[in-house]
């Protein structure tokens, strides 16, 4: 990456740093009264099904250890599933399940689990295994999401989510994350998935990076990603524009992900959403955010105004 060589080149592309998102972003619109609300994934779905924002179905919840054997009547005949921690992030702990043989669950990689295993690993996220900070946690079971198959070529062993930043209610940028056998059919940057930035106008890609490294196609399906456009794009934007009304998080992550049956869902939010998403735009998102603070001064907006004012100004 070129362009981050140097400090001087990092400041004319406008890359927002770590300790000036911490400041000017998270502790300026972030109220920490609200940071349960999202860094809970339980609590993050019921405010959404409150609020009428479409999610992926919840199947069930595990909450102590001795409700661990019910697991299984839960998911019952079930053949496709998820399973994570409430308090859990950046992947870890999460459980993809895309079959079943006899009495084996299948992982997207092909690999068996038994039933032991998968009690065996719910009773791990409730031990805080994966949780924030190591504290106890609950399982959450969802169903796996049916991906609309216009991105199959672009995901392998698992479902591609489109990551928004919401900046005062305004989307200011996005990629699209997309699963690898390397990442374990997890749509996780630093477990090896591959971000592809999105042209905020269209959502058409800009370009793909794995590992800090730019890339020209999918590393397992080989398909190029130069042709990717996401359906139902304007879609996206107002769901995630609709997260800020939701939390009222000024500043925020919408992880979106696109059932074939039920349009775009809101998978999870982050009240920290991290900065990898300017690599796999080539851009940086700080002068952005200061459009949107000349905006904002101005007047107030609908979700559908405020959505066609960042396609216009972000777009390419």
């Amino acid at each position: 990456m070129g362009w981050f060589a140097s400090p001087s080149k990092l400041r004319a592309a406008g890359v927002l740093g770590m300790n000036r998102r911490n400041v000017q972003c998270i502790l300026r619109y972030n109220k920490r009264s609200l940071y349960p609300l999202v860094d809970n994934k339980l609590k993050t779905k019921l405010a959404a099904q409150q609020a009428g924002v479409a999610v992926p179905e919840l199947i069930g919840v595990i909450e102590h250890q001795f409700q661990i054997k019910t697991i299984l009547a839960l998911i019952d005949e079930r053949t496709q599933f998820v399973i994570k921690p409430v308090q859990g992030s950046g992947g870890k702990g999460i459980l993809v399940i895309v079959g079943r043989d006899g009495d084996y669950f299948i992982k997207p990689s092909g690999q068996r689990v038994s039933a032991d295993e998968i009690q065996r690993h719910a009773s791990n996220i409730l031990s805080g295994l994966f949780s924030l900070g190591g504290r106890t946690d609950q399982a959450m079971i969802e169903a796996l999401i049916n991906f609309d198959e216009a991105l199959a070529q672009y995901s392998y062993e698992g479902v591609p989510d489109v990551r928004v930043v919401v900046y005062r209610g305004y989307p200011v940028m996005a990629m699209i994350r997309c699963a690898t056998h390397s990442s374990d059919g997890k749509a996780n940057l630093h477990q090896g998935a591959v971000g592809v930035g999105l042209n905020l106008a269209n959502g058409q890609a800009i370009c793909a990076v794995q590992n800090g490294n730019l890339i020209t196609q999918h590393p397992d399906t080989g398909h190029a990603f130069d042709d990717l456009v996401v359906p139902h794009w304007h879609a996206i934007l107002m769901l995630a524009c609709g997260a800020h009304e939701m939390t009222g998080l000024g500043y925020l992550g919408a992880d979106i992900v696109l059932d074939k049956l039920h349009g775009p869902l809101i998978l999870e939010l982050n009240a920290r959403p991290g900065l990898s998403i300017q690599v796999a735009n080539q851009t940086g998102l700080l002068n952005r955010l200061k459009v949107i603070d000349e905006i904002c001064n101005a007047e107030a907006r609908t979700i559908e105004e405020r959505v066609d004012i960042a396609q216009q100004r972000f777009g390419y």
